[in-house]
C-alpha cells in the first residue's frame, strides 16, 4: 500500500477528488439550469456525472494496476520474484510492459513486373494537382 502514497501518486489521488467534485459540481449546475428552462441543460446534467464516473473507473484501475505491479526495489535488492518461486518463466511469455516495434513497410510490387497503366494516370494526376495548388480537378489537361 506505500506504493500508493509516492508524491506521484498523491498528485493521482488530489486530481481525482478535484474531477470528480468539479463534475458532480458542473452536473449539479446543469440541472439547476434545466429545471430553470433550459431543455439542453438535461443532456448535460446526464453527461458530467459520466464524466465522473469514466474518472473514477479510470483512477481506480490505475490503483489495481499499481498494486499488482512487482515493487521495483524488490526487483533492485535481488530477491526472488512472486513469479519465480514458482517455476521459471515460459519463452513465450508476453512482458508487463510491451514495448513499440517499428516495422518498414515497403511497397508491394506487382507480382508480373508490369506497371498498372490507371496507378501510372493517378500518379500523373496527383503530381499535377500538387504542382498546381490553386487549380481545380476539372483544369487537369489530362
Amino acid at each position: 500500500m506505500n506504493r500508493l502514497w509516492t508524491p506521484a501518486w498523491i498528485v493521482r489521488h488530489v486530481a481525482m477528488v478535484v474531477l470528480v467534485a468539479g463534475c458532480l459540481g458542473l452536473g449539479w449546475w446543469q440541472v439547476t439550469r434545466a429545471v430553470g428552462g433550459n431543455a439542453i441543460s438535461f443532456g448535460y446534467a446526464i453527461e458530467w456525472p459520466v464524466f465522473a464516473g469514466f474518472v473514477i473507473f479510470v483512477w481506480w484501475r490505475e490503483v489495481r494496476q499499481a498494486l499488482r505491479a512487482e515493487p521495483a526495489d524488490a526487483q533492485q535488492a535481488g530477491d526472488p520474484a512472486p513469479s519465480a518461486a514458482a517455476g521459471p518463466e515460459p519463452a513465450d511469455a508476453v512482458p508487463a510492459v510491451r514495448r513499440p516495434v517499428r516495422v518498414v513497410r515497403v511497397p508491394a510490387a506487382p507480382a508480373d513486373g508490369a506497371d498498372d497503366a490507371e496507378l501510372a494516370a493517378y500518379n500523373r494526376y496527383l503530381s499535377w494537382l500538387n504542382a498546381n495548388p490553386g487549380a481545380r480537378p476539372g483544369d487537369y489537361p489530362g
